[in-house]
């Protein structure tokens, strides 16, 4: 996890600088042959919203942002930028947390924000036609007519597209019993880096050869540009329970999620936060969360009635069991509303325990839960930056919030020391450096903890096959082997490398 700021040293010679002025020049003047004055943003101003996604610790300005609103002028864009090997970075609402949509600062950022029309709901078979733009609850809101929803909901959901849920392989509260974006989409039409338009998948649910849709989604804008997507719905279950449980402990809070799933119970959505957390949370969501507890989980039932209501009494055995020193079970809508509100808004609401957090994204085996926070915990003792814990319980994945301050020098770069040392350790434990957010800028680095050399050959051979020369989102998710050589995470001497001389990506 290195800093992205530029140093003098690289500054480009005189001849070397006019040389990618005239190619700017020319770059801006063949996008304004395909798109209107008002798609096309090229002043410093224009670009500044750009500079960086959700992790805005990483920012940089692109040459250009073109925000088309058709598959042709996205073909004829990607051809211009492909003639004139310039790198592109697709972007639907920002809202990622890796800086997977960090701008190339010699490309331009493809906005995917136009592309905002849901294209068809068939309630016959279960499915929704949208453009890559549209938000990931606009598609549930569409939906609901007719009695059906769209089951991934990652906390940002109000905002984030489903285009970039595709790309990062959402997943959300709901993910532990339905599953992440990869499991409920059908279908995807892409752009090539040579302007080709591609279908992957089909609306059925088998296809025959290898399955490029699961490929595609979670390649994090590496192998081609979404411009279409068709998404399983689900029917509304009958009836929805929402229980919390506190704990004076946070592993017997850690130990009972393990509880649950080993009764046999797949709760539609289990999450856990510890008590920094659920302070920031109640006091920005009057959730009425208990003040007192080091820890509580959020549980969900769905199903019919008698499901549920026999799988209440299970639970609420099995968290006695594990220690529980409070058990409510939400009698409302409006009480389960209010429960959720809480851990939908805490990434927002521990905003306001510190002028900077660092969020992490890690997924650990559910076993390790309550030995992974106690490891976090002596972390945060020994790098002197508070934690507030916010995650998926029911699939282990974390969500470690790093609390720092950007004003104090050095700080930011020992929260991401800190933010390293928690991705290590989940892949020591048996898991891995991400679950939902992607690798992107952030992780780059890690993935030479969790990859060895002959796996990371594999994924250069696979984006080489997609996009030869580099061109889409260069830099992310896939680090050179030169660069984990140069970590020391590998010992590897340079005649080994197979791909010496690749500058990027």
């Amino acid at each position: 996890m290195s800093s992205n700021n530029s140093n003098h040293e690289n500054k480009p010679a005189p001849d070397q600088q006019n040389q990618l002025s005239q190619l700017r020049q020319q770059l801006l003047f063949e996008l304004g042959e395909i798109l209107p004055a008002e798609c096309l943003l090229s002043k410093q101003e224009e670009l500044k919203p750009y500079e960086c996604d959700g992790l805005s610790a990483y920012q940089r300005l692109p040459l250009a942002v073109a925000l088309p609103d058709t598959i042709a002028q996205v073909q004829q864009v990607v051809k211009v930028c492909s003639r004139l090997q310039i790198p592109i970075v697709a972007r639907g609402a920002g809202t990622g947390l890796s800086g997977g949509a960090l701008p190339d600062e010699g490309g331009i950022i493809l906005g995917l924000s136009r592309f905002n029309k849901i294209l068809d709901i068939d309630p016959e078979k279960q499915s929704a036609t949208v453009q890559p733009g549209v938000r990931n609850l606009a598609i549930s809101e569409a939906a609901s007519p007719f009695g059906l929803y769209y089951a991934p909901d990652p906390s940002s959901q109000i905002a984030c597209s489903i285009g970039g849920n595709v790309a990062e392989n959402a997943g959300g509260v709901h993910c532990l019993k339905y599953g992440l974006t990869v499991h409920n989409v059908l279908q995807v039409k892409i752009i090539t880096i040579d302007g080709d338009l591609l279908t992957l998948g089909s609306e059925s649910l088998d296809n025959p050869g290898y399955d490029l849709l699961a490929l595609m989604t979670g390649s994090e804008g590496m192998l081609g540009i979404i411009v279409e997507v068709t998404v399983k719905l689900l029917p509304r279950p009958d009836g929805v329970k929402v229980l919390m449980a506190a704990f004076d402990d946070i592993e017997k809070a850690g130990n009972a999620v393990a509880s649950i799933i080993d009764s046999g119970i797949i709760p539609a959505g289990l999450e856990m936060m510890d008590k920094l957390a659920i302070e920031a949370a109640d006091a920005f969501a009057k959730a009425n969360y208990p003040l007192d507890a080091e820890a509580i989980l959020l549980c969900e039932l769905d199903g019919n009635t008698l499901q549920i209501s026999e799988q209440i009494d299970r639970i609420e055995m099995v968290l006695k069991q594990a220690g529980a020193t409070q058990i409510i079970i939400a009698s409302t809508e409006e009480e389960q509303t209010r429960l959720w509100a809480g851990r939908k808004s805490a990434f927002p609401a521990v905003g306001r325990l510190s002028p900077d957090y660092y969020c992490m994204d890690g997924t650990i085996p559910r076993k390790q839960i309550a030995h992974v926070l106690q490891k976090i915990a002596e972390m945060s003792g020994q790098y002197g930056l508070r934690v507030a814990n916010v995650f998926h319980a029911g699939d282990g994945n974390l969500h470690p919030l790093i609390l720092y301050d950007a004003n104090n020098e050095g700080e930011l770069q020992k929260a991401e020391r800190f933010g390293a040392d928690i991705l290590e350790l989940s892949v020591a434990v048996g898991g891995t450096i991400t679950g939902e957010h992607g690798v992107g800028h952030e992780k780059i680095d890690q993935m030479c903890v969790q990859f060895n050399p002959a796996e990371l050959s594999q994924f250069f051979a696979v984006k080489s096959a997609f996009d030869p020369d580099a061109l889409l989102n260069p830099g992310k998710a896939i680090p050179t082997l030169h660069r984990c050589a140069e970590l020391g995470a590998m010992h590897v001497h340079h005649g080994e490398l197979p791909h010496p001389d690749i500058p990027r990506f």
